[in-house]
Formats: structure tokens, sequence, C-alpha cells
């Protein structure tokens, strides 16, 4: 199953959030995973949308608190902003949605380890692909991450993965 990151700032403006409720619905839609930081603002709409249309939702919180409402998984860090490394490093693809300094540290890990980011409304730098709707992010990030070997439908002749 594919595990999409989506950031972005805990207070989001109403058009981040109404962006944000979009990509979680169609994560889901699409079979994926969201994985976030947990908490409020894009993450919390994300989560919204995603598990209001039955998706799986991961919070990876900076504290020993419960994240928001709309998590099916909570691990909690302790670490604080550093956490940030465990958003990504849990993803296939990135998916930024506006976004404050905070979101740039986790756009900046993405591109170091090579994890594919798209961008709505968010930091304009080499490496994040510039996305028009939640349609066309979550599309390209579904299409840019690695298959799945525990969905993967083995061909006649073709030795186990």
């Amino acid at each position: 199953m594919t595990q999409i990151a989506v950031i972005g700032a805990a207070d989001a403006s109403p058009d981040e959030y109404t962006t944000a409720l979009a990509v979680g619905l169609l994560i889901a839609e699409n079979k994926g995973t969201l994985i976030c930081g947990g908490m409020g603002g894009v993450m919390e709409a994300a989560c919204k949308g995603a598990h209001d249309k039955g998706g799986v939702t991961v919070g990876i919180v900076p504290d020993n608190g419960n994240g928001n409402s709309h998590l099916d998984i909570v691990i909690r860090t302790g670490l604080g902003h550093g956490r940030n490394v465990l958003v990504v490093q849990s993803a296939d693809a990135v998916i930024a949605i506006g976004g404050g300094y905070g979101t740039l540290s986790e756009i900046a890990i993405a591109l170091k380890l090579n994890k594919p980011v798209f961008g709505l409304k968010t930091w304009d730098i080499d490496g994040v692909v510039k996305c028009e709707t939640p349609d066309d992010a979550v599309l390209r990030a579904a299409r840019a991450a690695p298959p799945s070997p525990l969905y993967h439908t083995r061909q006649a002749g073709e030795e186990p993965l």
C-alpha cells in the first residue's frame, strides 16, 4: 500500500484546510495510507478527508499526546520537530500544502532522501513539483511511489519476491 505524507502548517488558512481535506479524501480513494505529523491544520484536514472516506491515517506526533481526532494510528515520539524526519522517511511520496519553516524542513529532508515532493501553494524551490489541484498532486504521488511487493501478482514462471 502506498504511503503518502501530507505536510503543512498546523495553523492552516481556510483555503489550505479545504485543499488538505480534498487531498486526504483522494489518498483514501486511491487506497493509500496517509502519514502526517498528527496535529491540527493541514494535518487534521487531510486526516479528516481520508478518515471520512474509510482510509488509514497515521500521525507521528511530536510529544506524548494523542494528536488530532481523525488518526487511526498514533506514534508518540517525544521528538518535537525531530519527528519531521520520521514523517518523511515513512512515506513513499510527499505532498506539501502551504506551510512555513516546519514544512520547509520536511521538504528539505524529503529532497535529501530522494523522496518525490508535490506542492500545492507551498515553497517554490528546486525539486518540488508544482501541482495545480489536489487530484493532480495525489495522482502524481501515487504514480511516483514504488510498487508494493505486498500487492504484486506473480506472473506464470516468475520467481517469488
